[in-house]
């Protein structure tokens, strides 16, 4: 079954947002960190993570929108955590973050941009747990959906069966149906906390 890792980025009281959040069938939190670097926006700095995790019943999912992760990952033991999804597209030792991530025995997740070939994560697909398809251009919330995106997550699970696959923007109900076809985990923004009932929205979502 579709899991759901819903997205605070673009809600107006992101600590109400959670709090509502505790009590639906959402199955992850989604964290997206920027720096202005990586992308052209700052959001949810470090400290505001540690805060936010404080108050989710719910496993996080963070999302690394950054150049220099190592920065972030190292601040982040012993929280609530499942996935720590890193970029690609970064001038860095890849593998080298991996083993940190996994070093405090959190799974790493690899993602692209729509733009990204996929070839470039042939090498680490065998150390990794999830890859990250960015369905819009990474750094703001609120974009449409780009549907030939869906065709990397095809590709790759012909490459690994097992890999999990999560797809991150511009997603909702009327298009939630071709997703699922290819893919384990959907980010999901603003149709769920611009809802009056974010589980109705979910359930919408997962049904």
């Amino acid at each position: 079954m579709l899991k759901i890792s819903t997205s605070i980025l673009a809600s107006n009281n992101r600590i109400e947002s959670i709090q509502k959040l505790n009590n639906t069938n959402s199955d992850y939190i989604h964290i997206d960190t920027m720096d202005g670097l990586f992308v052209p926006n700052t959001q949810m700095p470090i400290n505001e993570i540690i805060e936010l995790e404080k108050i989710s019943n719910k496993p996080l999912d963070v999302h690394l929108m950054v150049e220099n992760p190592e920065e972030y990952i190292t601040q982040l033991e012993n929280k609530n955590i499942d996935y720590i999804t890193i970029h690609i597209e970064i001038n860095k030792d890849i593998n080298k973050l991996i083993h940190i991530i996994k070093s405090l025995n959190y799974k790493v997740g690899l993602s692209i941009k729509p733009n990204t070939n996929i070839e470039a994560l042939i090498p680490y697909l065998d150390k990794i747990d999830l890859v990250l398809i960015m369905s819009v251009e990474p750094g703001f919330g609120g974009q449409k959906f780009m549907p030939e995106t869906l065709e990397k997550a095809k590709q790759l699970k012909n490459y690994k069966k097992d890999l999990t696959i999560e797809i991150d923007g511009g997603i909702n109900a009327t298009n939630i149906n071709d997703i699922k076809k290819y893919v384990d985990i959907a980010v999901v923004g603003s149709y769920i906390t611009n809802s009056e009932n974010y589980n109705q929205a979910i359930n919408n979502l997962k049904n």
